[in-house]
């Protein structure tokens, strides 16, 4: 049987938390948000692992990664730099900002023939999720289009220590995405949900409203379509410095297209995650909890201690 692939995105520096947080120890032994990932993946029956990075921090990331879990799973490693891009584009000298996730994305088409999934580095998903994204993607073996998206309840992925932004799904009656519209500023006040929607206008959020917290899930078809529209991106946006190439737009492009289909699957897992300097606490105490009622072994890897 052939297995789904995960691809971790851990290429951004999370300017807000200020250094290298995905290789942050936050469970009880010292493990990362990325490792309870590697572990749930595993579990739920991945059967390779693509880890996105950069060129600069490759060798010490890949380093700790093979320690961990390097006999585990099967696992590779593709860098996403700014020069990746299609023939008969230049790159800007003067741009510094990665293109995004989309390309992040599209930067791992060597190393992936299967379907796949997409997750952030450093979110905290949960168990349901990637099993239910597991079983979408290993029935969408030898098809085209089929993709699909693990949509949190909003109400589940807020931080207590600021607002922050999400993309809100739009789902129709057979459970497909329709859209997904970012929004900003999104907090908790009192009982209701408010944030600023893509138009600069405060809304009421509910807090069941599916939210995208970037997990995804392609079949490797994506690549060649994505990296079309991401050629057509650089034609548009290509000498913007700041411009960035999203998967949202992607997935919405290939929706409106009628190219494919997405999938919206639910989970009632909690995100969270170290979006800002002051969850880190939080998280560990999530996590300690969690090894305390069992749900996780301690350590997480046996061969972390050996190694450690």
């Amino acid at each position: 049987m052939i297995k789904p692939a995960l691809l971790i995105l851990a290429a951004g520096m999370g300017s807000r938390y200020g250094g290298l947080k995905q290789l942050d120890g936050v469970g009880p032994n010292g493990e990362t948000i990325m490792d309870y990932s590697v572990y749930d993946a595993v579990s739920a029956g991945f059967g390779k692992i693509v880890f996105v990075v950069r060129r600069f921090f490759r060798e010490d990331f890949e380093r700790r990664v093979r320690e961990k879990y390097g006999n585990l799973i099967e696992i590779a490693f593709v860098e996403q730099e700014l020069d990746l891009i299609p023939e008969g584009f230049t790159l800007n000298p003067m741009r510094e900002k990665p293109w995004g996730t989309g390309h992040a994305v599209l930067v791992a088409h060597k190393v992936i023939d299967t379907p796949f999934a997409v997750i952030n580095a450093d979110d905290y998903y949960g168990r349901n999720s990637f099993a239910v994204i597991a079983d979408y993607l290993t029935n969408s073996v030898g098809k085209s289009g089929s993709f699909s998206m693990v949509g949190f309840c909003t109400g589940n992925t807020l931080s207590e220590s600021g607002s922050v932004s999400r993309g809100v799904c739009t789902v129709d009656k057979d459970g497909l995405l329709t859209s997904v519209e970012e929004h900003h500023s999104i907090k908790r006040d009192g009982d209701t949900i408010t944030g600023e929607n893509s138009s600069g206008k405060i809304v009421l959020i509910d807090q069941n409203s599916p939210v995208s917290m970037n997990m995804w899930g392609f079949t490797p078809d994506l690549f060649d379509e994505g990296w079309r529209l991401f050629s057509n991106f650089l034609t548009q946006n290509g000498d913007d410095m700041k411009s960035e190439f999203y998967i949202p737009f992607v997935v919405n492009k290939l929706i409106e297209e009628k190219y494919a289909q997405c999938r919206v699957l639910h989970t009632p897992d909690l995100w969270f995650g170290v979006t800002f300097k002051d969850d880190r606490v939080s998280v560990i105490e999530r996590l300690e909890l969690l090894h305390k009622e069992s749900f996780y072994p301690s350590p997480l890897f046996r061969a972390q201690v050996a190694t450690d």
